[in-house]
């Protein structure tokens, strides 16, 4: 791939740069959470942009940011293969903050030394700030921040200055004594870092001088205009699921494009209890324009039979998918493009890049492209945006509420919460342990204070007793979720009344389970998901 290209999967098109908007640029190293330092950029009203972390310099001139920052990565910068960028970066004269592996990366090409460290860090660790910057301008002494390094910079030498440290990294943040380049071996964009988004946003309007005007109706206009100009009078289908993703690409594209667009509604007999009506619903009073509802359950749950691997789960049923959007797509003249509601944790988490430097966590079926013999183009117009910023999109779109606020729901549906193997028994007993705790949430009013709840119906048995005999039967996990951006979350402590309430409920009235168990893990080190 040609290092001029930065429209990559996992990077925004640099032609889509809006006309006189102030830009960062984020040098994508390959790391996990390089989206989230766009989105804590954006967050401060400027418009961020993640490229490859080999852009030429002649490229990074005609998109003239007002700031650049390095992301982590997953690589020592001392290794041979290591990803590098242009050299020529370095005689710019423009605002740099390199972040982990990003630091190492500065401070090496400007004269210091980077090894693997004495003691690495991992997690929650104490940073003390000792010298007085723009960077840390109204931020206490002493902050909590979020550590993930083996290497780290050993030997600063005298073009740069330290400004914090912690008890194993001496240079935990620098700053070079005549430019405005900063680094810090920490992750100011994940949750955990105390005052992380205060730290980006003082670089961005103190050292690199935003104003901040940009909004996400900004965005809306970009993309309806994209839509347009790619689409011409060809017609487009979107994969429509209900959740909020596929809603609004769905809202997006009739406001672009209007009776051009086509939606293909696929029950896989793998949704939530009243889902497929719900979708009907909401289509009908959303949209006006072409529906094709297609029941392909039977053949879902044929080819899912007695299958238990998580991955092979995914990928047959993405296989399905794409055949049975095939056969509907057929009878939809003049359709050229195909819509998805892929959003960017879906293209970090599969590691969507083959050719960068980022690592797979898991398969997501609608990432990576349709197969060329399906015979349409793809387009993801929230594939660079998060469930936040989705959701603003939506409201600005006009959809209600309480789609909008929908909590997630995977692409594989409940074949990745019902663990072991699918049966359409097993299905049920998860459907109705399901609807009874977002009732639940609802009532309580807990569904908005959580951002994803779901039940899990677990392929293992326990004893349990009913009446006077003795049962051998499932226990349902519960897991809910408290997170901004869902790269990082902590599992939602609701009221032991209401987990009471919710235990109560589905003991007696769903057949088949007789023990409720409540996951209090985070992520990392786990995912939202169990499968």
């Amino acid at each position: 791939m040609n290092a001029n290209d930065s429209s990559a999967p996992g990077c925004l098109d640099v032609h889509s740069v809006p006309d006189n908007e102030e830009v960062v640029l984020v040098f994508d190293f390959g790391s996990q959470t390089a989206q989230l330092i766009a989105r804590r950029v954006r967050e401060q009203n400027v418009f961020c942009q993640i490229v490859r972390h080999d852009l030429s310099v002649e490229r990074v001139r005609e998109l003239n940011p007002i700031g650049i920052i390095f992301s982590g990565g997953p690589a020592s910068v001392y290794a041979d293969d290591a990803p590098q960028p242009d050299p020529a970066l370095f005689d710019l004269d423009i605002p740099m903050l390199g972040i982990c592996y990003g630091m190492q990366v500065l401070c090496r090409y400007l004269g210091s030394d980077v090894n693997a460290g004495q003691s690495r860090e991992f997690g929650r660790t104490t940073c003390r700030i000792h010298e007085p910057s723009e960077f840390f301008q109204d931020l206490p002494p002493e902050l909590t921040v979020w550590m993930s390094h083996g290497d780290q910079v050993d030997n600063l030498n005298t073009q740069f200055i330290s400004l914090a440290a912690t008890s194993t990294c001496p240079y935990a943040a620098v700053k070079h004594r005549q430019r405005p380049i900063y680094g810090l071996q920490f992750h100011p964009e994940v949750t955990h870092t105390e005052s992380g988004g205060q730290m980006l946003s003082n670089f961005v309007k103190h050292v690199c001088g935003a104003k901040g005007t940009w909004r996400i109706s900004s965005l809306i206009d970009r993309e309806i205009d994209s839509i347009r100009e790619r689409v011409g009078k060809s017609r487009v289908i979107c994969g429509l699921s209900g959740g909020v993703d596929s809603s609004v690409v769905a809202a997006l594209l009739y406001r672009a494009i209007g009776p051009q667009l086509s939606c293909i509604f696929v029950d896989n007999g793998l949704l939530r209890k009243g889902e497929s009506d719900s979708v009907r619903h909401h289509f009908q009073e959303h949209f006006r324009t072409d529906l094709h509802v297609v029941d392909a359950s039977k053949q879902f749950l044929g080819e899912l039979s007695g299958v238990s691997d998580p991955q092979k789960k995914r990928k047959i049923i993405g296989k399905i998918f794409i055949d049975v959007f095939r056969e509907e797509a057929k009878s939809i003249d003049d359709a050229r493009f195909l819509a998805q509601g892929t959003l960017y944790p879906d293209v970090i988490e599969s590691g969507a890049n083959k050719d960068g430097p980022a690592a797979t966590i898991k398969s997501h079926h609608n990432v990576g492209g349709l197969p060329e013999e399906l015979g349409f183009e793809l387009i993801e117009p929230l594939r660079d945006l998060f469930k936040d910023e989705v959701r603003k999109m939506g409201l600005e779109l006009g959809l209600p509420e309480q789609l909008i606020w929908r909590h997630p729901f995977p692409g594989p549906g409940l074949a990745v919460r019902c663990l072991g193997e699918i049966t359409p028994d097993r299905l049920e007993t998860l459907r109705e342990a399901d609807a009874i705790l977002l009732e639940e949430l609802k009532t309580s009013g807990y569904y908005r204070k959580v951002q994803q709840a779901f039940a899990v119906l677990l392929p293992v048995q326990s004893v349990g007793v009913m009446g006077d005999g003795r049962t051998y039967e499932n226990p349902i996990a519960i897991r809910a979720v408290n997170t901004d951006d869902f790269m990082t979350a902590d599992w939602s402590q609701l009221p032991y009344e209401l987990l009471q309430n919710i235990s109560t409920r589905i003991t007696n009235s769903v057949r088949g389970v007789n023990r409720v168990v409540y996951d209090i893990s985070s992520k990392p080190p786990s995912t939202i998901e169990w499968e």
